[in-house]
């Protein structure tokens, strides 16, 4: 950082010099180095070096002759100056800036701000063109053009943003470190003020354009201290709709964030099977938020003790008072524990509401683990997330045991539609899904991956509801089932996701878009007379999305069709060259 930062500071004062040359100001102290780059590194290097040589065989020549080095000749003076000299200019790399650096640092008080040539410079220069161009500006006088040569890989001010003389110099010192940009909501009060300073300020230092990267449009405030720190814009994601979704015999048009070709599509077709042959079932087996600390005592047999106490039926109804005292939605269900030596795992499950709930369980376990410092004082607490939870990780112990909600979705899809919109047939679909979701991802390997595609649907409806998308990785564990029925003519395909972790309230979900998508869904914040029910009817949702687009897939795969349709809904056919059938 701190090397771009001294490359474009260079670059801007040598286009300094040049200016006030055409202009006919007065020299700066930048106008000192009037040598080519080249010529004045090969005369410092060799000063040095020579300088060196010489001082070394001087003081070894004392050192012979029993003559203090303290003792200098004039000479020998001389040559100690043009040591510290060519050392400045080669730690440096360019002597003028880096003199210029300690004389004229800005100071801590205040906002920083150049002398008045350099701020009338970047206050005329709008940037409406490239760096090179705007620097021809219709009132200077014309100059040759190895002048104001600049390199071609240098982006001054890529196209910057209109700001006034105050937020110029708070533009300055966050460039030159003097402000910290993650300070600049709290010092200036204004959110969307903050993100377009701290943006221009970026694209200063990288000398890289933000252009495509939208800016206006958006609350900033709404983010602040809760979604994203020191933003600089926000991406657009386009969102497409899929469905109706006839789930528990009711209709969901659902909401997807991607920038995948063909998996809307792919989907709303799953959604049209599923409607024509009388809606997909849905069952919710288990709702609880995990989080496991780690201890550490000096040896195994403590650990064992702490283990069997939390284990005890009688002491579980203390714990859970303890533990419910960090929310009025939060209700201890389970402690599961796993030693490792002299380390102990605790599980801690709980329900959490309509939120998806890790900070509400952290709190808990906090008070948990408070509570037993007391009777075991010798427990060391490492840390307060041991990997046994598991979040945002692919776990065997969120495929068995679960985490959020386990959901099952099923539903039983007519022959006639098999064979009109999905265009294939149930026996096909049957043997794909056997060597492809189950015997395929087991000689994979896969832990949770039984499926064509589950993370798809749920990270683009994450994306949509504002859910935290890195929890896409155990959310999407999922075994895809297959079986035909009703004498071989109709297909049963089900679902089952046992760690599908969603919220309605918190995180992203208070965002404005996120929140749109939410009630789209009947689903958006809290519910007051059943708390927890619009988390687990999203749960649902999303593992009706998956069972749609679960039998979409495994139907274009059957028919032969994925290939052609990504070919028409996700890419150019003019990319793929055209081959003559034989």
């Amino acid at each position: 950082m701190d090397a771009r930062r001294r490359s474009t500071k260079s670059t801007t004062t040598k286009v300094k010099a040049a200016t006030n040359a055409v202009n006919g100001d007065s020299t700066t102290s930048s106008d000192a180095q009037a040598l080519p780059l080249y010529f004045t590194n090969a005369v410092f290097f060799t000063l040095f070096f020579s300088v060196v040589y010489y001082l070394l065989g001087q003081w070894r020549m004392k050192i012979r002759n029993s003559v203090p080095l303290h003792f200098v000749t004039p000479l020998e003076i001389v040559a100690l100056v043009a040591l510290v000299a060519s050392l400045v200019y080669l730690i440096g790399f360019f002597g003028i800036d880096f003199v210029q650096s300690l004389f004229l640092r800005p100071t801590a008080e205040g906002w920083t701000s150049e002398d008045d040539d350099e701020r009338s410079i970047v206050k005329d220069d709008s940037r409406k063109v490239p760096c090179g161009a705007a620097l021809d500006c219709a009132d200077s006088p014309q100059v040759p053009p190895t002048v104001l040569s600049v390199p071609k890989s240098v982006d001054l001010l890529p196209v910057p943003i209109k700001l006034n003389e105050e937020d110029e110099e708070i533009v300055k010192s966050v460039v030159v470190g003097t402000t910290p940009s993650y300070s600049l909501e709290s010092k200036l009060g204004d959110c969307a003020r903050a993100a377009a300073i701290r943006r221009e300020a970026l694209q200063r230092i990288t000398s890289k354009s933000l252009s495509g990267l939208p800016l206006d449009g958006f609350d900033y405030a709404s983010i602040l201290g809760q979604c994203c720190e020191m933003p600089v814009g926000y991406v657009q994601i386009p969102v497409g709709i899929a469905g109706p979704l006839l789930l528990d015999e009711k209709e969901f048009s659902v909401p997807m964030a991607t920038t995948e070709g063909c998996l809307v599509a792919s989907t709303n077709r799953g959604c049209k099977a599923i409607h024509l042959s009388g809606g997909a079932n849905s069952v919710l087996l288990r709702d609880g938020m995990t989080r496991a600390p780690v201890v550490r005592f000096a040896t195994a047999k403590r650990a064992a003790q702490l283990k069997i106490f939390l284990e005890e039926p009688e002491n579980f109804e203390t714990l859970a008072l303890v533990f419910n005292k960090s929310s009025r939605f939060a209700r201890l269900q389970t402690i599961k524990c796993a030693i490792a030596g002299k380390n102990l795992y605790m599980r801690f499950s709980c329900s959490t509401g309509d939120a998806m709930g890790m900070n509400m369980v952290s709190k808990g376990v906090q008070n948990v683990l408070d509570f037993l410092q007391e009777n075991f004082p010798d427990m060391d607490v490492i840390g307060i997330s041991g990997n046994f939870c598991s979040d945002k990780k692919a776990a065997a112990v969120n495929w068995i045991e679960g985490r959020g909600k386990s959901v099952v979705c099923e539903a039983i899809i007519k022959g006639d539609v098999v064979r009109k919109v999905l265009k294939t047939n149930v026996e096909a679909l049957v043997e794909l899904n056997m060597l492809k979701n189950l015997a395929g991802s087991a000689i994979a390997g896969a832990l949770g991956g039984f499926n064509a595609h589950a993370s798809n649907i749920v990270t683009a409806i994450y994306m949509a509801t504002g859910q935290d998308p890195a929890q896409n990785v155990e959310s999407s564990h999922c075994i895809t089932m297959m079986e035909a029925v009703n004498d071989g003519r109709d297909l049963h395909v089900s679902v089952t996701m046992p760690s599908i972790e969603v919220g309605t309230i918190g995180g992203g979900t208070q965002l404005a878009s996120q929140s749109a998508c939410l009630n789209l869904l009947g689903v958006k914040g809290a519910n007051r007379e059943a708390p927890g029910s619009n988390a687990r009817l999203l749960a649902t949702i999303v593992a009706g999305s998956v069972l749609a687009g679960e039998l979409s897939l495994m139907s274009a795969l059957a028919a032969g069709q994925l290939v052609k349709s990504h070919l028409k809904y996700n890419r150019s056919s003019r990319d793929i060259p055209s081959v003559s059938s034989s």
